[in-house]
């Protein structure tokens, strides 16, 4: 499915390791393998690439089980095209895609983890921070392996 602003556009699940990896370090991100790229496209319930002409300028990824949780992974828009709406076309995809695929009468928790300063952003689309006084902050572990 490819939604048209003016020139820039979204693709689904046409993401490969290729612009994933370097979409990343366009962003300053932690360095994958290819391996760990391709696995993590894999493992995704879905995959959007915004572009500009041929231009991959961003990008944003599902995971979870898509019944019960979802994670909104790796939205991220490459820094000369901040600030122009790509982020919003790319999270309302996503946010979009998870609605979509909810069963009836029930209901999915779409979780992120955002990077410090940027909770406005996610703000806009409903996300609250947590802690709150009934949610434990958001948490996370890293496991190495030599």
């Amino acid at each position: 499915m490819a939604k048209k602003g003016k020139t820039m556009y979204l693709k689904d699940n046409e993401l490969d390791v290729k612009t994933y990896l370097e979409l990343r370090t366009a962003v300053s991100w932690r360095s994958l393998t290819k391996e760990q790229a391709a696995a993590a496209i894999k493992g995704s319930l879905l995959t959007v690439v915004a572009y500009d002409g041929d231009k991959p300028i961003g990008m944003g990824r599902i995971v979870g089980d898509g019944a019960v949780i979802c994670y909104i992974q790796d939205l991220i828009v490459i820094p000369e095209y901040q600030g122009q709406g790509i982020g919003q076309m790319i999270i309302e995809s996503l946010i979009n895609y998870v609605e979509e695929i909810q069963l009836p009468g029930t209901r999915i928790m779409l979780d992120l983890m955002c990077a410090v300063g940027r909770e406005n952003f996610y703000k806009k689309f409903g996300f609250i921070a947590r802690p709150t006084d009934k949610l434990g902050p958001g948490m996370i572990k890293y496991i190495d392996k030599q």
